[in-house]
């Protein structure tokens, strides 16, 4: 398990005085109202910026940060990532995991047929769905509920899964 969630990407800049848009990777994108810092993550480097003002701009986050106040200065940060301690959201609810801790995970059927790693998920609305990849590169698209995702051992880094007809 990781350290450090990825929160978001900064993508580009906005105006003149040192805004970045960051493209968000958490469903509740006001959360950068609440940290006063993060990391940001260029390569394998981390540095430690603070939180100025955050506003929103159709799908993406507008930071402006209080150490970069000019365009110049914000186009360096184009394409790193927005990075924070996972410990400053405290412990999740039971059954609720970070995507970034079952990407990788091996899936096994019930009768435990190796089926491939998680290799994405995303939302449909209704829920998630846990895309499968095996070594051959096929794709099994499995819905995140209940009746199917039986469960889920980060520790082991194993999900088991029930094949309901139509899968």
């Amino acid at each position: 398990m990781n350290k450090y969630l990825e929160l978001g990407q900064i993508v580009n800049v906005k105006g003149l005085k040192g805004e970045v848009k960051v493209n968000p990777f958490t469903e509740d994108a006001t959360k950068f109202e609440r940290i006063p810092k993060v990391f940001i993550k260029y390569k394998e480097t981390l540095k430690e910026y603070e939180i100025e003002k955050v506003s929103y701009s159709k799908n993406q986050v507008v930071i402006k940060f209080k150490s970069i106040d000019t365009v110049e200065e914000a186009e360096k940060l184009r394409n790193s990532y927005i990075v924070v301690d996972r410990e400053i959201f405290g412990e999740l609810p039971e059954g609720v995991y970070y995507i970034a801790d079952l990407i990788g995970l091996d899936v096994y059927t019930d009768s435990n047929e190796y089926l491939g790693k998680v290799d994405d998920i995303f939302n449909t609305g209704s829920n998630d769905i846990y895309v499968v990849k095996d070594e051959l590169g096929k794709q099994i698209l499995l819905p995140g509920i209940d009746e199917v995702i039986k469960n889920v051992d980060i520790e082991s880094g194993k999900i088991i899964v029930n094949l309901i007809e139509g899968l």
